[in-house]
Formats: C-alpha cells, structure tokens, sequence
C-alpha cells in the first residue's frame, strides 16, 4: 500500500499536479461547510456523475458497498418536497428506521447547542423566538431550496455495519461535492419520515433510510451560510496508549 501511494506522488509530481496529497485532502476537509441555502440552477447530470463515481470510491466492510442512492431532479425534486410538506402539514408521524439519539449530553450537548446558535444568530432568530425556530427547521423538507436530494439508503439485512459504511459514503459525497464547488448538507432530519420517502421513491421494506443530502449551487450571500462551526482539538479526542 505504501508503494501504491508513493506512485501517486510521483505520478502527480510527473503531471504537474500537487504533489502533496495530505495537504490537499486537509484543504478540501477544511473549506467544505454544510450549506441551508441554494439557488435553483441545477447541477449538470454529468457533474453529478462526477460525485457519484468519487463517493462510490469509499471503503466498506468486506467492500459490500452496502448503500443505495436515489437522486432527484426538476419534477422528481418537487414531487418528493410537496410529499414532504403536506406529511407536515397533515400533522403526519412517523417513525425513522435508525432512531435518533436518546440525548446530547455533556460536550456533545454543548457543540450541538453552539452549532444552533450560530445558525440562529446568523439569521436574527432569539433563542425564545420558537415559531421562527420552527420556521427554519422545516425547511430541512424543502431541502432549502436545493434543486437536487440525494436519498441514502442500504439493506436492513446489514443492520447497524451497513449504516457505518453509509455513513463513510456521505462524507465522501459531501467532499467530492466541494471539490466540484457544489454546495451540500446532510439531512438526519429527512429520514423522519420514512414512510414518504418509500412511497415517493419506491422503496421497499427490506431498505433501511439512513439520510439524506439536498445539494446545488450555495446562495453565497444568505446568512445561513456565513457561519462556519468549531472542531475541538484532538486533546478532546484522542487518548494515547502507549503502554
């Protein structure tokens, strides 16, 4: 493996591309942000093709390529929104195949808390203002006016290790749409209603909905995506064994 990656450098170096390869990948980590508003100009189909390939490229567990994706597009966007918002309108509840988490607690709790601040100074919501709240967080199902949702999805036959390596190939989709300068967010929020997202996109039982990622060209100048979040230092994260 270590000779396979010294090819790459020198076959980078040969070409004229950069040739350090770690530098590269910390940049494209660095400058991806997940982005909650969109102009409605699509994506070619052939720049889609694009992200697809490169996240169709991510490790798996004995390479089962477990996930499933199903895209949309103009009427199919639409479709699936309308199908979304009278669920909400309806008072629809449903119930997500992978349950959320029981609680944020601790620092997981703080960093979430942090994130939703930031999101709703950006846009002057106050922190007691709960319809404005509400109001942006239904727009999670209007994919924030992204042309295109991306729906991931994988065998329940897998249970949790098949979510694992879906979880891989939306991180790896989020960063090879940055790298096509596409904007992205992924969306736990999507998979709340599962029973919608089978209907409209024919989708049996034996799948499990994992997420989803609403994608297109940012709206640069919107206040959501003029913030950008923390990470904490790897003293926070990393323990050492060393003995």
């Amino acid at each position: 493996m270590g000779t396979e990656i010294q090819d790459i450098v020198a076959a980078r170096r040969s070409t004229g591309l950069p040739a350090d390869t770690a530098e590269l990948l910390k940049h494209l980590l660095a400058v991806r942000v997940s982005h909650r508003a969109f102009v409605p100009d699509p994506v070619p189909r052939s720049t889609i093709e694009e992200i697809l390939g490169a996240a169709q490229l991510t490790a798996s567990w004995c390479n089962s390529q477990p996930w499933r994706v199903a895209v949309t597009s103009g009427a199919g966007t639409d479709r699936l929104r309308d199908a979304l918002g009278a669920a909400i309108a309806s008072g629809q509840v449903d119930t997500p195949d992978i349950p959320f988490p029981r609680e944020y607690r601790g620092v997981y709790r703080d960093r979430r808390r942090e994130s939703g601040f930031q999101l709703y100074n950006a846009l002057g919501i106050d922190r007691g203002d709960r319809d404005r709240q509400l109001k942006q967080t239904q727009q999670n199902f209007a994919f924030f006016g992204a042309p295109h949702v991306a729906i991931i999805h994988t065998d329940e036959a897998l249970g949790p290790y098949g979510a694992v390596d879906c979880g891989g190939y939306v991180n790896n989709f989020l960063l090879a749409a940055a790298a096509h300068g596409v904007g992205s967010v992924a969306q736990a929020a999507l998979a709340m209603y599962p029973s919608v997202l089978r209907r409209e996109l024919g989708l049996g039982d034996d799948r499990t909905i994992v997420c989803g990622i609403s994608f297109g060209y940012p709206e640069l100048d919107h206040p959501t995506n003029s913030y950008r979040t923390t990470r904490a230092p790897l003293d926070q994260v990393v323990d050492w064994v060393t003995t």
